[in-house]
């Protein structure tokens, strides 16, 4: 059994300080991994559900073998590993702005660090995902490089942001840089903490085809009730 609290990293950041830490659930007796972003909890392991379904159901819409995929957003890695666990996929580049997480994972601090980084078809990137996705450089060893999936969770939801200047992404000019960098069929999906968002759905549907939102649903044992989140979904044109 775990001690009950445990701080186990903390650094600077680009966009603050950040750390991880371990704690037990009283309830259940599980250790519960949380990251937090100065005072505001970014993540925990306790709400896994739509991280894995943001992968899922992406790759779920993509079509062969051979899979090549990028995430935006290592964070504690149950998207990453919800791709990797697709036999299809072929290499995952995960690319984020926060090199200290990406050490977490590679020294074992985290449960899925050791088989996430380990994986030899995925390389772990530093690096902004939102300035590369405007550049078409995904991949900063191709740039240009199409992907079948790119599959996103960093913001909180296209309209909370944790950092303001990501907001070009979402709007029309930042999600045809985007599609530049998914080949035709192939699908983008992103994580949102909030309810479906019609005016981002218009602008994901003046680039992509079938675009949808599907709300997933997932226990909520803090406050005795099911939560929600959304996974918007869309396919590159031909």
């Amino acid at each position: 059994m775990s001690i009950r609290f445990e701080e186990l990293a903390y650094s600077a950041s680009p966009i603050g300080e950040i750390s991880l830490r371990r704690r037990r659930d009283p309830r259940t007796g599980d250790d519960v991994y949380e990251v937090k972003l100065g005072d505001e909890f970014l993540m925990s392991s306790m709400f896994t559900v739509a991280e894995i379904e943001v992968a899922r159901l992406a790759l779920a819409r993509v079509e062969g073998d051979e899979l090549d995929v990028a995430v935006g957003g290592l964070g504690l890695g149950y998207t990453a590993q919800a791709v990797l666990d697709d036999p299809r996929v072929r290499e995952l580049v995960v690319i984020d702005l926060l090199e200290p997480v990406i050490e977490w994972h590679r020294r074992g601090l985290l449960p899925l660090g050791e088989a996430v980084s380990s994986d030899p078809r995925c390389r772990l990137v530093g690096g902004d995902f939102f300035a590369m996705s405007a550049d078409a450089r995904l991949d900063p060893a191709a740039p240009g490089r199409r992907f079948d999936a790119v599959v996103v969770d960093i913001d909180h939801s296209p309209a909370d942001l944790l950092d303001e200047g990501n907001a070009p992404f979402y709007g029309s000019t930042g999600i045809r840089r985007l599609a530049a960098s998914i080949r035709p069929g192939g699908v983008f999906s992103l994580w949102s903490n909030d309810p479906p968002d019609a005016t981002y759905l218009a602008a994901l549907s003046e680039v992509f085809a079938d675009v949808d939102a599907q709300v997933v649903s997932f226990p909520n044992p803090l406050q005795g009730r099911p939560a929600t989140n959304t996974v918007y979904l869309a396919t590159a044109r031909d």
